[in-house]
This record gives C-alpha cells, structure tokens and sequence, in this order.
C-alpha cells in the first residue's frame, strides 16, 4: 500500500472544507450580513448631479480633502529636508578626508583662505 502524495491529501482537506452553496459574486443581500437592497439604478446624471443644478458636498468630504492634502505636503517636506544618509554620499567624504589627510587633495578651507 503506497502513502498519497503531501499535495493530494492538502486538495483533498480543501475539498472537504468548502462550502458547496457559496456563489461568487452574489447580489443575493442575505448572503453577507443583509441589510437590504443599496442598489441605486442609473438615473443617466454624471454622479447623480442634473444639469444645472449644484452639487452639494457630504459632510465627510472637507476633512477628508484637507486630511490627505495635508499629510501630503508634511510628507513631502519631510521628504525633502531629510538628511542624506545614503552609502556614496559617505564613501566620498570619507576619501575626500582621507585624501587631505595623506596630502594629495588640498583642503578646501585652507585654499579659500590663501
């Protein structure tokens, strides 16, 4: 008698463990915690607006705009004043100050100075 293979017993476990009534992508409402029908049929209105008349802004609208442009910008200076920390910023100061050090690169401050 020979062992079944590791991946025929784990798509035989999945098997056994599905659920057989599940449907994909159900508009039944009871499926998933009900609630009702939120469902709006098309009224033919870019985002329900009708010509001529205003839109009128939802409540949540205004912070959430001032919220994510807000971060943005205080991302964007943080971004931007942030130290340099990469490796070939360091490797060249680091030659440079070895460089001055043995006397083959003449030190910046001292030339300015003459």
């Amino acid at each position: 008698m020979s062992a079944r293979p590791l991946s025929q017993c784990l798509r035989s476990r999945y098997l056994l463990r599905r659920p057989l009534n599940v449907q994909g992508f159900s508009t039944r409402s009871n499926l998933r915690g009900g609630g009702g029908d939120h469902y709006d049929p098309p009224t033919g209105w870019l985002f329900g607006v009708k010509p001529g008349e205003k839109y009128q802004k939802e409540g949540w609208e205004g912070a959430f705009y001032y919220g994510v442009i807000g971060s943005l910008v205080i991302a964007g200076i943080a971004y931007v004043f942030k130290p340099d920390t990469s490796i070939q910023t360091w490797a060249l100061e680091e030659a440079r100050r070895r460089l001055e050090a043995e006397g083959i690169l003449e030190d910046p401050d001292k030339a300015q100075r003459k």
